[in-house]
C-alpha cells in the first residue's frame, strides 16, 4: 500500500500497514534466529552444510573436531552427486540439486566431562520425500575424543546381559511413547528387529540430564522415521532411567548415573 503525503489516511489503512509492518518483522526475525551454517557447499548438483549449535560453537575442540567430520561428510557426498549428474543427469531435473544438512546440537554435560550430541542429517536426492537420519556422539572433554558408553558398564558383548537389558528397555518405552500418541502398533510388521542387542543397533543413545550436580538420570534413545515405526510417524525419543540397568553399571558408570530427570524436560527432548 503506498500512502502520498498530504492524503487522508483510514483506521483501516493505517491498521493495514501496521499489519504489513508486523509481519515483515517477523519474517526478518525468523530468518535473523536461524543459525548460519558453519560449512557450505552449493554447486549444480549439490547443495550441503554442516551446522554447530552455539553451545559446541564455544568448545573449541569439540567444534573442530565435528566441522572435521561434517566437512568429510560433505565432501563424500559431492563426490557422489557430482558422478551421478556426470552419468545420470535426468536425476537433477528442473535445476534441482540434491540436498544435504547436517546439524550437531548438545543435549548434555555431565560432570565436566561428558558432553552427549544429537547429529541430525537430512537428506533429499528426489522421490517422495526427504530422509532424516539421527545419530549421538559422546564426547571425552578429558580425552578430546568421540567415546562409547562401554565404559559405564561392567561388559558390552553382542547379546549379552547388559544390552539385552537396554534393548528391551528401549523397546518398551518406544512401545509406551506410541500408546501415548494413539498409535496401534499391532499391525503385521515388527518395527523393533532392527533394534538390536548389540552397540551399533540398540540405538543411537545420549545421557539424560539429572537434577544432581555432575550425574546423569539415564539413557535417551534416539530413533530415526523408519527406524522403530512407519515414515508417517517421525522419530522417537525416549528415556530409559538409570535404575533400569544399574545392575549393570561399572565403577565408573555408578560415578556419573544417578538421580532424576529435571522436572522442565520438554516432551520428545526426553
Amino acid at each position: 500500500m503506498i500512502i502520498r503525503p498530504g492524503s487522508i489516511v483510514s483506521p483501516l489503512q493505517k491498521f493495514s500497514c501496521l499489519a504489513a509492518v508486523l509481519v515483515l518483522a517477523g519474517i526478518a526475525s525468523a530468518i535473523a534466529a536461524e543459525p548460519r551454517p558453519d560449512v557450505a557447499v552449493k554447486t549444480k548438483y549439490i547443495d550441503a552444510s554442516v551446522t554447530l549449535d552455539k553451545q559446541i560453537r564455544a568448545n573449541a575442540p569439540l567444534a573442530d573436531n565435528l566441522l572435521a567430520e561434517g566437512k568429510h561428510w560433505i565432501e563424500k557426498n559431492r563426490a557422489d552427486a557430482a558422478k551421478e549428474f556426470k552419468t545420470s543427469p535426468e536425476l537433477f531435473g528442473e535445476g534441482r540439486a540434491w540436498t544435504f544438512e547436517r546439524s550437531y546440537a548438545q543435549t548434555s554435560n555431565v560432570g565436566g566431562r561428558y558432553v552427549s550430541i544429537v547429529r541430525t542429517d537430512y537428506i533429499y536426492t528426489g522421490g517422495a520425500h526427504p530422509n532424516t537420519l539421527i545419530d549421538t556422539i559422546l564426547w571425552d572433554q578429558e580425552t578430546k575424543k568421540q567415546i562409547s558408553i562401554r565404559p559405564f558398564f561392567k561388559e558390552t558383548a553382542d547379546n549379552g546381559p547388559t544390552l539385552k537389558a537396554l534393548r528391551d528397555a528401549a523397546v518398551a518405552a518406544v512401545k509406551a511413547k506410541k500408546k501415548e500418541r494413539g498409535i496401534d502398533d499391532s499391525g503385521a510388521i515388527n518395527w523393533y528387529e532392527s533394534v538390536e542387542p548389540t552397540l551399533l543397533k540398540v540405538g543411537a543413545v545420549s545421557l539424560a540430564p539429572s537434577v544432581l550436580a555432575g550425574k546423569s538420570a539415564g539413557l535417551v534413545f534416539h530413533y530415526s522415521p523408519y527406524a522403530v515405526g512407519s515414515y508417517a510417524e517421525g522419530s522417537y525419543t525416549v528415556f530409559v532411567p538409570w535404575e533400569a540397568f544399574r545392575k549393570h553399571l561399572s565403577p565408573q558408570g555408578l560415578e556419573i548415573f544417578g538421580g532424576d530427570r529435571p522436572a522442565n524436560t520438554k516432551p520428545g527432548s526426553e
